[in-house]
């Protein structure tokens, strides 16, 4: 739902008092560029909620003038557009030199209660940094990610969002011409990895100090006071990601390409290529197509994402202290501390999935309530969204909502006499219902299923987005039953998830 604050009192698109503290402050970073033109550009969808909360008057986003700055057609006032260079390691394998290829940093846009947002253009065209590509993107993956990021946000997840999608009326080559689109991604940055890997590559140790201190400043000002603050920045980001990862898992979520590039220093999810939801519970879900190793299957995420951090750490040492072997100790000793993060976040989350009240740290016991849980969800390939969803309703007495998706119901039964058992030390406070609401608050009903995102996608690349729209509209909520939605919060048919791949769109 759309704020209340009226458009008269927020800006119009073209007219935004657009920042360039990136360009101004490390242009060893980045190369100025210009989007290319789109040939009839027509406003597919637009973010109002987004809009009104970075100042934005939602209308101007739907004015010719609105549309062309999110064409690319033209270029607002203060805007300097740049496209960003960073490296990576892709699939374990580095790259030096990646960078924009396909979008440009419009600038930042400062709301009125002085947050600031990047607004970055995807599909713009070919930058200095395409290397070969075309620049170009296609409708269907650019609606993906308007699609992910709603789900993600709403589920409380750090995330990037879209703030519109145009088509171009220009095709795209691909295995076969899909009709092209540019999406408006919104960032608080797109400070990756991959941008310190680039900075440390050049050997220019002020381009490191000061992309450093620019993250710093942006994103964890307060540690600009700690004795040592970019180990206290590393230490951040660490945090950070293992708050992000957790949630992730705690949702099914699969992110699919966890290049270094691909991982913000603000914690923020990124680029939504093949990424999905999983259904069916297994720790060895794979949804990319190019990921034919398992690398960054649902189970192994925790894992990538202190290997990711590992890459940060080597291109920090030589600002966390001037002796390397002091420089490394200290590194990797804030490294171990992610996967303390990580395993406290993650059962944590679990445990409130569960209706487990926690004060303090989770105990053996509960640690062995999840794992067991999660070992029969997998062992008899019972959907994860909807098991958590439905165990709620055991507190009100319907047993046959969560009974019915187990196959072997007695192993299931044994699990929830001892569940019964630990929720007991609970319900004399808040009582069975108190515990199921509050589990029902925790567990969504509704997340971007894989069947419905692509029906979507289908009928959005065509020009239909009533499906997407009707979607999205869930998603916005995803934890309040909503009339005529069953669809929506059952998995998909066996026979679309056997084999079920998702492509990167470039």
């Amino acid at each position: 739902m759309v704020s209340p604050q009226s458009d008269s009192v927020l800006a119009d698109l073209d007219a935004v008092g657009y920042d360039a503290s990136f360009a101004r402050e490390l242009p060893g970073l980045a190369e100025p560029w210009r989007p290319a033109s789109a040939t009839a550009p027509e406003l597919l969808i637009a973010n109002d909620d987004l809009a009104v909360r970075m100042g934005i008057a939602p209308a101007s986003l739907r004015t010719r003038s609105g549309v062309a700055v999110l064409a690319g057609n033209a270029v607002p006032e203060r805007s300097e557009p740049i496209a960003q260079a960073y490296a990576g390691h892709q699939f374990g394998g580095y790259s030096p030199r990646l960078g924009d290829g396909r979008a440009l940093l419009l600038g930042e846009v400062i709301a009125p209660d002085g947050v600031r947002f990047d607004l970055q253009l995807k599909g713009s065209g070919r930058t200095p940094f395409a290397r070969g590509g075309d620049g170009r993107a296609a409708v269907g993956p650019m609606l993906r990610e308007y699609v992910i990021g709603e789900a993600l946000h709403a589920l409380g997840i750090p995330t990037t969002r879209a703030l519109a999608v145009v088509a171009t009326g220009d095709p795209v080559l691909r295995e076969q011409t899909l009709p092209g689109a540019v999406l408006a991604r919104v960032a608080a940055s797109h400070l990756r990895v991959g941008t310190f890997q680039f900075a440390a590559a050049t050997g220019d140790r002020d381009l490191l100090v000061r992309l450093t201190d620019y993250a710093i400043a942006r994103h964890y000002p307060d540690a600009a006071g700690a004795e040592n603050r970019y180990l206290e920045l590393f230490r951040r980001v660490a945090a950070a990601q293992a708050a992000l990862v957790s949630r992730w898992m705690e949702v099914g979520f699969t992110h699919g390409v966890m290049n270094t590039d691909n991982m913000t220093i603000s914690g923020e999810s990124i680029d939504f290529g093949p990424c999905a939801f999983m259904d069916t519970y297994d720790p060895a879900t794979v949804f990319s197509s190019i990921d034919h190793g398992g690398r960054y299957a649902y189970g192994n995420q925790p894992g990538i994402a202190q290997w990711n951090l590992a890459r940060l750490a080597e291109a920090l040492l030589p600002l966390i202290d001037p002796d390397p072997d002091r420089a490394i100790a200290l590194a990797t000793e804030a490294l171990h501390g992610f996967a303390d993060h990580y395993e406290r976040q993650w059962y944590g989350g679990m445990v409130a999935k569960l209706g487990v009240a926690h004060n303090g740290p989770v105990t053996d016991h509960d640690r062995a309530l999840v794992d067991d849980y999660c070992g029969l969800l997998g062992e008899q390939r019972v959907d994860f969204t909807g098991s958590f969803r439905a165990l709620a309703d055991l507190l009100r007495n319907d047993d046959r909502s969560v009974t019915r998706r187990f196959t072997d119901r007695s192993a299931f039964e044994s699990w929830a006499d001892r569940w019964r058992a630990r929720l007991e030390t609970d319900t004399g406070a808040i009582g069975p219902l108190a515990i199921a609401e509050a589990m029902d608050a925790r567990n969504p009903l509704y997340i971007a299923r894989n069947h419905l995102v692509e029906e979507a996608l289908a009928a959005g690349s065509e020009g239909d987005l009533d499906p997407l729209e009707q979607l999205v509209a869930r998603l916005r909520a995803p934890y309040t039953e909503q009339a005529d939605s069953a669809r929506y919060a059952e998995p998909a048919p066996a026979a679309f998830t056997e084999g079920y791949r998702t492509y990167c769109g470039t």
